[in-house]
């Protein structure tokens, strides 16, 4: 089962590459952040987990551009500015 900082680690890891290619936004989906990271889709997935995860490490210059209708899905999409500070 993922965790909540298997979660966060990884997100870390995407954004430090991504400021090295010199991106200035990035586009983050849940359901393929779990992908990547296991066990979704699947019965013990922890899309919720990973949701929390996404949106506690919104800052206030991110943006929300797609959230499911019950909150948690893979369908969140965050827009994470770069670099993070």
């Amino acid at each position: 089962m993922v965790k909540a900082v298997d979660f966060r680690n990884e997100l870390n890891s995407i954004f430090h590459e991504s400021e090295k290619r010199g991106l200035k936004v990035i586009e983050i989906r849940s359901g393929d952040l779990h992908t990547k990271l296991g066990d979704y889709p699947g019965r013990n997935h922890s899309m919720p987990t990973c949701c929390s995860v996404m949106r506690s490490m919104i800052k206030e210059s991110d943006q929300v551009i797609q959230s499911p209708p019950r909150g948690n899905g893979a369908n969140l999409v965050i827009r994470y500015c770069l670099p993070r500070t």
